[in-house]
């Protein structure tokens, strides 16, 4: 029988659990995150001692689940970007419909992420997740039937990607919330790197996997998605109940913002989320691959399924890297190296008309993106309490969502305005720029050596 992590409300625990704790002692490690404090003991990654096999957390039975729905939902989304951006561009063949696209899902995101994480941390975070990947997976069952009886237009798809935009501010900040609640404290950090690693691998198989899919027609891409969101939701509802550790009973309106307030008093984190941000908001060639592949480079749907895999081909590679030899020192320099290298390959991509240095520049963007990503993510997780986790995920998650789907939008103009070669290079430029500015504007991030102990 694989052990399973109880989660509930506790107290301050006496000390670190065991990994192989027995029943008795588990009441004592669901508190273990009560604090900043009792968080950043655990916050060294590359101690050898936490956990020499990092896919030795996979015998928590809760977290063996909710990893295997996350995998399951990261495929579901790579090739619902393919088949979306892919019939979006082949109706009307313009660039700023795929930019209207990042904004329809970013404008219901960011209205009601905070209200999403405001609710993770006074709900069962298992229950969001069911009700939110439900939504999802009826909407995607919309898109197969308007794929298969024709589509009217482009503004169903905007419509339905709009309810996407939706579930996704619940279920990212309570899934985001959730992991520590799954796992001991010494089995959290090889946790955050199996989730990286898990994702990269969806993020190169989904996009090849839809683009394959899509030359059957784009009706049988969003079945598959219905199908794989139905296994998605029986894999939560098989973990046991989740909610917030210290989580409390009555709730004011003003405790929306009590993430947001936690992020502007500790600059480090600040400067990891919003760095962030501002480099993928100017950076964001992803949006424009659709009209690159079938304009720029000539390749067809999977042709662009593979350039959607590039980057989590260099993601994976680097998360990998990641759980075999974690980052010890200088961790400052290497999230301002990571985002450096993500505008430095935006701008090769822009410039490239072949299709093996494209594949090549985006491998190494996704490489670049994954340091930025981890260590974003650790200091998230580790330096937040758990009663406020889901709120703290829920404003990183509006940081990243106004970085992608803002992004996209914003791609989508500067093609339009300036072309498609043109509004790449200078965003990768403007991404340089970010990098330049922070190192000055944020010291406490750039001088960052180790994780807090």
């Amino acid at each position: 029988m694989l052990p399973e992590l109880q989660v509930g409300s506790a107290g301050p625990p006496e000390r670190v659990p065991d990994v192989n704790f027995c029943t008795s002692r588990r009441h004592a490690a669901r508190g273990w995150s009560a604090n900043v404090e009792n968080l950043t003991a655990v916050a060294l990654l590359s101690s050898p001692a936490r956990m020499s096999n990092p896919l030795a957390v996979l015998r928590y039975r809760g977290y063996a689940a909710y990893a295997a729905a996350r995998f399951s939902t990261t495929l579901c989304w790579q090739m619902l970007s393919v088949a979306v951006g892919w019939q979006v561009y082949a109706l009307t063949r313009n660039p700023l419909d795929l930019g209207y696209l990042g904004l329809v899902q970013f404008l219901p995101f960011v209205l009601l992420v905070l209200p999403g994480g405001h609710v993770a941390d006074h709900a069962d975070r298992r229950l969001i997740l069911i009700v939110a990947y439900g939504v999802s997976a009826v909407c995607a069952g919309a898109l197969a039937w308007l794929a298969f009886t024709g589509l009217p237009g482009v503004w169903p798809i905007f419509a339905a990607m709009t309810v996407f935009g939706a579930g996704r501010a619940f279920w990212m900040p309570a899934g985001q919330a959730m992991t520590p609640n799954l796992v001991p404290v010494e089995a959290f950090p090889s946790a955050v790197a199996l989730n990286s690693m898990l994702f990269e691998a969806g993020v190169i198989a989904g996009p090849a996997l839809g683009g394959v899919l899509y030359l059957i027609g784009p009706s049988v891409v969003y079945c598959t998605v219905v199908a794989m969101l139905i296994l998605t939701v029986a894999l939560i509802a098989s973990i046991r109940p989740v909610r917030a550790r210290e989580a409390e009973e009555s709730s004011q309106p003003t405790e929306l913002l009590d993430g947001l307030r936690y992020v502007l008093h500790r600059r480090a984190l600040l400067g990891a989320i919003s760095l962030d941000l501002f480099g993928v908001l100017f950076g964001g060639a992803a949006a424009l691959l659709p009209a690159y592949a079938r304009d720029v480079l000539h390749v067809g749907p999977a042709g662009l399924g593979l350039l959607r895999s590039a980057t989590g081909v260099g993601a994976t590679v680097t998360a990998i890297l990641l759980v075999v030899s974690p980052i010890e020192r200088h961790v400052g320099r290497w999230m301002f190296a990571g985002v450096a290298l993500f505008g430095a390959s935006t701008i090769v991509f822009g410039l490239s008309r072949s299709f093996p240095v494209s594949l090549l520049a985006l491998t190494l963007l996704g490489a670049g993106d994954m340091v930025s990503v981890y260590i974003r993510h650790v200091l998230i997780q580790l330096e937040t309490p758990d009663a406020i986790r889901g709120r703290v995920s829920a404003v990183a998650s509006m940081f990243v969502g106004a970085s992608n789907e803002l992004g996209e939008f914003e791609s989508g103009v500067m093609a339009r305005w300036l072309g498609l070669v043109r509004s790449v290079v200078l965003g990768g430029v403007a991404t340089l720029v970010v990098v330049g500015s922070y190192l000055k504007l944020f010291p406490e991030l750039r001088l960052m050596d180790r994780f807090k102990r």
